[in-house]
């Protein structure tokens, strides 16, 4: 009996021991698990903060206009190649690689190149870029157009209306001396003859407008006219019409022409006809 009793007993401090076990076991893991949801969490947050890039998409878009419809026609002409140490050089804009990916399908609707998705405007593309794609942006060293927008004048093509601002001098010396350094960077004087055209032309075309002295307007030089394919087909539709207008004037005339006759052989027919 007393052996019976003492294996009881023990029996009991081994599930009191077990049961306390368990209890610790379940509490480690719970703090563990909350250090997971923890760390998750501040990872999370980590790469919700490492997609952000402090480069303005608009601007970088309206500085590459300008570069293409007011730099690259004269540069072409000089079949003069810019340097990628020059910041104008395209695979110094940030979105090229995006912006290259961006399918115009229809009035209203544009695909991504990436991933074939479709989009009722060319805004909610631009944001499946920042969404969805923005581990293909290099952002390893400072490739924002934007940077240089003051240098090329994006608020002229930004702004639909222009604005009549006062003009700062402090801001106009700035962007000057930034517009210069890139004529030396991207057209050193001392690269050949075609090199010395072009700086003084960028001087001329971007430069010389960072003034608040009323001097010259920029893109004096003028731009690069651009020919959609709307515009072609709209014109080779125009000319299409005018061509059956003028044919069906043309057989219109003969037409009348041709009454005219059979009604003068008919008059006479009749004529002749009323003595009898």
């Amino acid at each position: 009996m007393v052996c019976l009793r003492e294996r009881m007993k023990m029996g009991k401090r081994s599930e009191w021991v077990a049961f306390c076990f368990l209890c610790f076991s379940l509490s480690l893991q719970t703090i563990q698990g909350y250090k997971e949801s923890e760390t998750a969490r501040t990872l999370k947050l980590e790469q919700g903060d490492a997609h952000e890039v402090h480069c303005s998409r608009e601007r970088s878009k309206a500085a590459w206009k300008i570069i293409e419809e007011y730099l690259m026609p004269f540069v072409e002409e000089e079949r003069y190649q810019i340097s990628r140490r020059c910041r104008l050089h395209s695979d110094n804009d940030l979105y090229r690689d995006q912006e290259q990916h961006k399918i115009h399908v229809g009035v209203n609707e544009w695909q991504c190149g990436y991933c074939r998705k479709r989009f009722y405007g060319e805004n909610y593309l631009d944001q499946h870029f920042d969404n969805r794609h923005y581990d293909l942006l290099n952002v390893s060293h400072s490739r924002c157009l934007a940077d240089i927008c003051g240098a090329l004048h994006c608020d002229l093509v930004m702004d639909s209306v222009p604005r009549k601002t006062k003009c700062n001098p402090a801001a106009a010396a700035k962007n000057q001396h930034l517009c210069e350094s890139l004529a030396d960077t991207c057209f050193p004087v001392n690269g050949g003859p075609s090199a010395g055209r072009l700086h003084e032309f960028f001087l001329r075309q971007f430069c010389d407008a960072h003034t608040c002295t009323g001097g010259r307007k920029p893109f004096s030089r003028g731009h690069r006219k651009t020919r959609s394919i709307f515009y072609l087909f709209a014109s080779i539709l125009t000319l299409m019409l005018l061509a059956l207008f003028y044919i069906f004037i043309y057989m219109h005339r003969r037409g009348m022409k041709g009454g005219t006759v059979e009604l003068k052989r008919i008059s006479k027919s009749v004529q002749k006809k009323k003595p009898s």
